[in-house]
């Protein structure tokens, strides 16, 4: 086995004011690139009547109006900063909240997004001795699979594209080339292992120790372990890492082995926490959080609304880093459902469902009843049903919530069929019908 120094870039070892000057020095260099060559950022300084030149620090940030996905949809081609032959590749987002939107990566953009992913698989302790199953696609124009491939090049560990799905030729890949890393949906693990156990694979003993997870919240609001997790540990006795990024800001949130938030990457992207107004919410408090990139050439972004909820922890970790770092997406705005009073965000949903051991698996819908307001429907699959399951899985509902949503039992096909659309790149466990 080789010997690799720890890659922990020294920005991440400063103090918070030391990041803070760090990151208006870069502020100040993207602001002054899209100045000269953002479509839509020198149109929105003129009609602000802005002179980004004044925007020198990250108080200075809150006299710019937000970004939203509306803006990346509506004025699409505006936010291009380059030549159509200083493009490399196109991406598009995956659609969470309506339609996908394109995004343009130069060959910096690539670079960076490389930088991104290596320091972040580091961050989750892999090295060059690591080879990694990527059970993601690397294809669809999606980025996800991309950055993973481009990030484990730059790191010097091996990668072996298999794709989504197919857990014959999972297993077969396992056997053959023995990775030792996943990454892999959270649930897709729990997919591996009951085909191992239907087929006589004694996946305990296989090469694979470790998961860098996408897509699915390894962790509860408090840090402590989904259920899901549990279930994956209890089956596969692997080490689980959390990761949270997007297509908008590429950049990764990975956690460390201390397993309490991802970590941020100053040098890559700034981060706000605002309010239903779009002021900055108190520090410690949850809020939206909201990007501004660094060193994006192809399509910056400034102040650009995720629509993500987010917990920030403000401590320095164990690890070394001192970065802020991000618990699990405690909901999307514009997904809280206003039910009988109460406003809840389809995640709180999922950890009281997850927690109910009758339940293989379900689907959220939210849909605005006769009278004009929000109402809920599960749609579960059981291993069983007796008698009283209903009132019992209500009762959960009633006891962490105070409210119970309408429940109906579904086959596994017919959830699965919600749950795995075929358009989708992800689960989709969250339907929103309502008017």
């Amino acid at each position: 086995m080789t010997t690799q120094k720890v890659l922990i870039p020294e920005i991440e070892r400063k103090t918070f004011s030391e990041i803070k000057l760090f990151q208006e020095t870069k502020m100040r260099e993207q602001f002054q690139y899209v100045a000269i060559h953002s479509p839509f950022y020198k149109k929105m300084f003129s009609r602000e009547k802005i002179d980004p030149a004044k925007i020198k620090t990250l108080e200075d940030l809150t006299r710019l109006p937000i970004t939203t996905k509306d803006d990346l949809d509506k004025y699409n081609q505006e936010f291009i900063c380059v030549p159509k032959n200083k493009i490399i590749d196109y991406i598009t987002t995956s659609g969470t909240l309506g339609d996908p939107v394109t995004f343009a990566m130069t060959d910096s953009d690539l670079d960076r997004l490389a930088y991104n992913e290596e320091i972040s698989f580091v961050c989750s302790g892999l090295t060059s001795d690591d080879i990694i199953q990527l059970t993601t696609t690397i294809d669809k124009r999606f980025m996800a699979g991309l950055a993973y491939f481009l990030g484990a090049r730059k790191l010097g560990a091996g990668i072996v594209r298999v794709g989504g799905g197919i857990p014959e030729l999972q297993w077969d890949t396992i056997t053959r080339i023995k990775p030792n890393v996943l990454i892999a949906v959270p649930s897709f693990i729990l997919k591996l292992v009951e085909y191992a156990e239907n087929n006589n694979i004694d996946f305990k003993k296989s090469s694979i120790k470790k998961a860098i997870c996408i897509g699915e919240p390894l962790r509860k609001q408090d840090l402590s372990l989904s259920t899901l997790s549990e279930r994956i540990i209890e089956k596969w006795d692997l080490e689980l890492f959390s990761t949270y990024a997007s297509t908008e800001m590429a950049t990764t949130f990975a956690e460390c082995q201390e397993g309490i938030g991802g970590h941020h990457h100053p040098e890559l992207i700034i981060i706000e926490f605002i309010d239903e107004e779009g002021n900055s919410v108190k520090k410690g408090e949850a809020g939206e959080l909201t990007i501004t990139t660094l060193g994006v050439e192809g399509m910056p972004l400034i102040r650009f609304k995720t629509g993500d909820i987010c917990q920030p922890y403000y401590e320095p970790c164990k690890c070394g880093r001192n970065t802020i770092r991000l618990g699990p997406v405690l909901g999307r705005r514009k997904q809280m459902i206003k039910f009988k009073g109460t406003s809840i965000y389809p995640p709180s949903l999922y950890d009281i469902l997850d927690d109910i051991k009758e339940i293989e698996s379900y689907i959220v819908e939210a849909y605005t009843n006769d009278i004009g307001t929000d109402e809920i429907l599960i749609k579960a699959c059981c291993h069983s049903i007796t008698e009283g399951l209903e009132k019992n899985i209500k009762d959960h509902f009633r006891a962490k919530l105070r409210v119970s949503p309408n429940i109906e039992f579904c086959s596994k096909e017919e959830v699965d069929k919600l749950k795995f659309p075929v358009s989708s790149r992800k689960p989709v466990i969250f339907h929103d019908k309502r008017k």
